[in-house]
């Protein structure tokens, strides 16, 4: 391992593309193996035994790419599996989790934070427990929206059901006099516009994706694993399925051009 490796990412989808976005934006220099198991998602109806399954297998494929650092660029990864593949690796890996808990808490002002996020994530509790070791006097209201990552997916993110569902599911959130609402999965930054249309602007939208960057430049510079390269990173993006679909949306989120998407059999990385 040394500075020159790259960084792996992986998330259930194209979700993770917004942490690797903002990983691009703050930390140019570093290039960045992707894995989305676009075969297997969502994630966040499974178990935390099936989770934990499928990261030990992406972050063996991972370590095969020779990376100096790993990022679970997906909250329900982060709320079940993070604590227990993190004893088995030897490079640093961090979550989502952690890094857009701390930055809600900083922002609210009257305590009352919302959390919406996938079934397994909500279910885990993992936001609460994170929140109330920085700030035990918050109050937590969390919401599963299940079907925030399949409209994603599907490219519905202008559609008016999309909207729809969005009102839907946030409405009880509001009724709890919420300042500030951590998007508790990597996916539904791609639906902040429409999240911001129905909370309106009077309500703090969290992106960990910013704060989870911003953590691995930390992490990064503590173990002098900070890239020095001069010359521009050539970025790699691998899928369980779906390659072609999954090129063409990366190309409209990353700020630099995708040419190629390979499909991995992820589960020979057992």
């Amino acid at each position: 391992m040394s500075n020159k490796s790259a960084i792996g990412v992986f998330d259930s989808g194209i979700g993770g593309l917004t942490v690797t976005k903002e990983i691009m934006n703050q930390l140019p220099k570093e290039q960045i193996i992707y894995f989305g198991d676009t075969a297997r998602l969502p994630y966040g109806s499974k178990s935390k035994a099936t989770i934990t399954m499928y990261s030990r297998q992406i972050i063996r494929f991972l370590l095969s790419k020779d990376v100096k650092a790993i990022v679970i660029a997906c909250n329900t990864a982060s709320a079940l599996a993070l604590e227990t593949v993190r004893k088995e690796i030897e490079i640093p890996i961090i979550g989502v989790v952690n890094p857009g808990a701390k930055v809600a808490a900083e922002t609210t002002k009257n305590g009352n934070i919302g959390v919406i996020a996938t079934e397994g994530t909500i279910r885990s509790g993992i936001y609460n427990e994170f929140l109330g070791e920085i700030r035990p006097d918050l109050r937590v209201f969390g919401k599963a929206c299940p079907l925030f990552v399949p409209l994603v997916e599907e490219g519905w993110i202008n559609d008016p059901i999309t909207k729809e569902v969005v009102s839907r599911y946030i409405q009880e959130l509001l009724y709890k006099d919420i300042d500030t609402l951590i998007l508790g999965c990597t996916h539904y930054p791609l639906l902040r516009k429409v999240i911001r249309e129905v909370v309106g602007d009077e309500i703090e939208l969290v992106n960990p994706a910013y704060e989870t960057a911003r953590t691995l430049k930390q992490v990064l510079a503590e173990q002098k694993l900070l890239s020095e390269e001069s010359k521009t990173p050539e970025h790699s993006f691998f899928v369980s399925d779906g390659a072609e679909k999954f090129l063409n949306f990366a190309n409209t989120i990353l700020p630099c051009e995708i040419i190629e998407t390979k499909d991995v059999n992820i589960k020979t990385f057992e």
